[in-house]
């Protein structure tokens, strides 16, 4: 009798094409993973040195200062109204977005179901497995947005929960997070909302589920993206007190501390928006840029609605297209079916290299700069 055998770890299907890119002089152009390459603001840094706070055990739900520094910048960022005691300190969105699947069935052991978009980050549908649940993809619209009518009756009467991405992660599209809410109300399935991306909506201002009420949702957030802290692991939760609570509780018991000199770090970071406005201008550069580099190759793109991945649709098989622009461009980037069966016809593309190396790939591929985009339909930011 055989236990559970972990599959491969998405990325780590990618050596082949790392070797291909990796002989260019001047090496892999890694724009496969969305690990962000920018500094991190200095006074951020400033706190994680000095806080003093690596003596003790810090409080598992995040102390005092994070959780009111968290509950300003949700307020302040998206308009909702949260209070400090509403928020829980997480070690990074991803040990969340894994670990609440195994959370919520302990709480609801007569559901089994993980709701998650069809095409989507990997780890909703490994979270679901890793609870001994089923992982049930829900479809898309053509506009990207989840198709909830498609949802079953008998799905929606075992499901712990339904993950909702906005904006998405890989496609960069926007959904309706009223429309999730008030399904997951009228199912009274609870609604995860990840939102790690939202300080980069590039069609109108960043949205929130917790701006259509904390009833029966959750909003994920993360200083991973917004604030280049990758390396901290420093992230948390917000919305329904009742859902904050029992998480709260239970994490305690498995010991998920938030380190204390990271939360004094990401108190500064979540009460500093310039270094974000910053972050924004380099992003929608290179998301401009680089949209011209794979047009020209023959790859159609469209720019992300948020987030800062460009989701390119290939003509053809997408490993195959990887493959050709690693040995082409010393470039590598994610096949989209890494995200879901959907995505077997795309490509994604993360825009987490400088801007010098992304010319470098489009050097490499015999393209001038006269041949990429300098102006996308956002205009100056």
């Amino acid at each position: 009798m055989s236990g559970f055998v972990p599959p491969p770890y998405p990325y780590d299907r990618l050596g082949r094409a790392r070797a291909l890119a990796e002989v260019h002089e001047g090496g892999v152009v890694d724009l496969s993973v969305g690990t962000p390459c920018d500094p991190p603001a200095p006074a951020v840094v400033a706190a994680l040195a000095s806080s003093g706070a690596e003596r003790g055990y810090p409080a598992s739900v995040g102390s005092k200062g994070f959780r009111e520094a968290a509950a300003a910048w949700l307020n302040r960022s998206v308009g909702a109204e949260v209070s400090a005691e509403s928020v829980l300190a997480c070690v990074g969105t991803k040990e969340m977005v894994v670990s609440l699947p195994h959370w919520l069935r302990l709480r609801s052991p007569e559901r089994d179901t993980v709701l998650y978009p069809e095409l989507s980050y990997p780890s909703y549908a490994m979270g679901a497995e890793l609870a001994g649940c089923r992982a049930v993809a829900v479809a898309l619209r053509g506009d990207g947005m989840l198709d909830l009518a498609s949802v079953s009756d008998d799905e929606a009467a075992k499901a712990l929960c339904l993950w909702v991405n906005s904006p998405s992660n890989p496609t960069g599209a926007l959904d309706d997070l009223g429309a999730a809410a008030a399904w997951g109300r009228e199912q009274a399935v609870p609604v995860i909302s990840d939102e790690c991306y939202v300080a980069f909506t590039w069609d109108g201002p960043g949205r929130s589920i917790l701006e259509h009420g904390a009833d029966g949702v959750l909003a994920l957030h993360s200083l991973s993206k917004r604030s280049n802290l990758a390396g901290l692991r420093a992230g948390f939760c917000a919305g329904d007190p009742a859902l904050i609570r029992y998480l709260g509780e239970v994490r305690k018991h498995a010991g998920l501390m938030v380190p204390g000199p990271v939360q004094a770090a990401a108190v500064v970071a979540l009460g500093d928006d310039d270094h974000v406005v910053a972050q924004r201008r380099r992003y929608l550069e290179r998301l401009e840029r680089f949209a011209g580099v794979l047009e020209a190759v023959g790859l159609s793109v469209a720019l992300p609605a948020g987030g800062f991945y460009l989701w390119a649709k290939a003509p053809g098989d997408a490993w195959s297209w990887t493959e050709e622009l690693a040995r082409r461009g010393g470039v590598l980037v994610s096949p989209g079916d890494l995200y879901g069966p959907a995505g077997a016809d795309h490509l994604r593309v993360a825009m987490v290299a400088p801007m010098e190396r992304l010319d470098l790939v489009g050097h490499r591929l015999g393209l001038g700069l006269g041949a990429v985009r300098r102006n996308g339909r956002f205009g100056p930011r």
